[in-house]
């Protein structure tokens, strides 16, 4: 169990470091790393490794860590999809969907194949490990990420929707390898897990998130609109919506991570649907109520709940990197992750996201950069976590733990120092096309 002691202590820490972050982030962003690094670098410090702060056991706290890393990877799945403005019917939608897809499958098979033969795990903790492994992470891949809701440049939208969709697709292969661990019932000749884990919960967890964030967004507008209700109150929207779409598709036996991801592009297309009438301004609004209300009512919430979302997201960003810094004291690294990780971030990933982007038109450096920009984090510590609540071996815990947690931390670094001047060569790259007349590739 947490003491109290640890939670009032990590508060602490968590806070400060926020303010110290806002006030030094114009400095930060100068520098040739990221957030992340430095979160770590903290977590390192104040965990058993450093001070002596705080300590966190995976194994002791998975049921405190596995909500955290829940409700983290929740938020950011939802900011993920509010970010991704494009029309369904928009070719670019193509390009997440095939990387969350074709990708997703290559990677985990990839995985599975050095899993068995390379690491010596049996087929079911190999493909387990693939499942952990196998999605982009939202929460830390903001730098590469969609930067306003109209951006319609394909590396950053392929970018974004593959980490909103692949944490979710990532569920039936998880679900997969704990059935061949015989934690989980597949059914015979797995028919089970094909109709009730993979086409069930998947296409009822997408349905069911459109259809929330439709009919939430739909209702409040018409509230606010016509009845001039429901005004003030963006942030518990998107709270609200968070917690009804992933209560009710787990409920109903569905990934609650597509429907929260599905809801939250769902409600970023509202302002797309035909308006309700516009009532008259009622007597005694403030100039933001009325705009809130009025014609501009949809962009005003859109603008709001995003915002929120947006802060919502650095804050679980800190807290998770940091649990990240803090258990690296309690995991003894093996040294088969020395050859594990580079050939998962320099032949796996590239080699799954070529296959994913056959017959899209992404090519030259937006491929390389999405077959780079593999970035793994929160979405992975939370599968390892459930895993483990499933009551894996504590032997093959500590074994999954130790592989994750160091592909984690290289991901955190390599991807940390390469974003900065690696994204900037690309924007350079794009405004001196654009202004040279030639097709910038977005």
């Amino acid at each position: 169990m947490l003491e109290p002691a640890d939670f009032t202590l990590g508060c602490i820490i968590v806070g400060a470091l926020l303010i110290v972050m806002t006030l030094s982030g114009s400095f930060i962003a100068r520098l040739p790393l990221s957030a992340a690094m430095l979160y770590l670098g903290v977590g390192v410090a104040i965990g058993p490794l450093g001070l002596g702060l705080l300590k966190l056991d995976a194994l002791k706290n998975v049921a405190l860590l596995e909500r955290l890393t829940e409700v983290a990877v929740l938020i950011s799945l939802f900011t993920a999809g509010m970010k991704l403005k494009l029309p369904l019917t928009d070719p670019r939608w193509r390009i997440p969907v095939q990387l969350a897809t074709v990708s997703m499958v290559s990677t985990v098979g990839a995985i599975t194949a050095l899993g068995v033969w390379g690491l010596g795990l049996p087929l079911g903790a190999a493909v387990l490990l693939g499942a952990i492994l196998a999605p982009t992470d939202p929460v830390l891949a903001s730098d590469v990420q969609v930067a306003n809701p109209g951006d319609r440049d394909r590396l950053r939208f392929g970018l974004t929707g593959e980490g909103g969709l692949n944490d979710g697709s990532a569920f039936p292969f998880v679900m997969l390898g704990l059935g061949l661990l015989g934690l989980h019932e597949l059914g015979d000749g797995g028919w089970r897990w094909w109709a009730i884990d993979v086409l069930w919960a998947v296409a009822g967890g997408l349905g069911l998130g459109y259809l929330m964030g439709t009919l939430v967004g739909r209702v409040i507008l018409y509230l606010r609109m016509q009845h001039r209700e429901a005004l003030g109150s963006d942030e518990f929207i998107a709270l609200g919506l968070i917690a009804l779409t992933y209560g009710l598709a787990l409920l109903s036996q569905t990934y609650g991570f597509l429907a929260v991801f599905a809801a939250g592009v769902a409600l970023r297309r509202i302002d797309e649907l035909p308006q309700v009438p516009v009532a008259p301004p009622a007597p005694g609004l403030s100039a933001v109520e009325q705009q809130a209300s009025g014609a501009e009512a949809p962009a005003h919430m859109m603008n709001e709940v995003q915002r929120f979302n947006s802060q919502l997201e650095s804050f679980v960003e800190v807290a998770m990197v940091l649990t990240v810094g803090v258990l690296v004291a309690t995991v003894r690294f093996h040294s088969d992750v020395l050859w594990f990780i580079p050939v998962l971030f320099l032949v796996i990933r590239p080699l799954a996201v070529y296959l994913g982007l056959l017959g899209t038109p992404v090519k030259g450096a937006q491929r390389r950069l999405m077959g780079w920009f593999g970035i793994r984090g929160i979405g992975s510590l939370y599968y390892l976590l459930y895993a483990i609540s499933h009551d894996i071996e504590p032997a093959l815990a500590q074994r999954l733990l130790s592989i994750t947690l160091a592909v984690i931390i290289a991901s955190v670094i390599a991807h940390g120092i390469s974003v900065t001047p690696l994204m900037k060569r690309y924007e350079a790259r794009k405004g001196s096309r654009a202004i040279s007349g030639r097709p910038d590739g977005s």
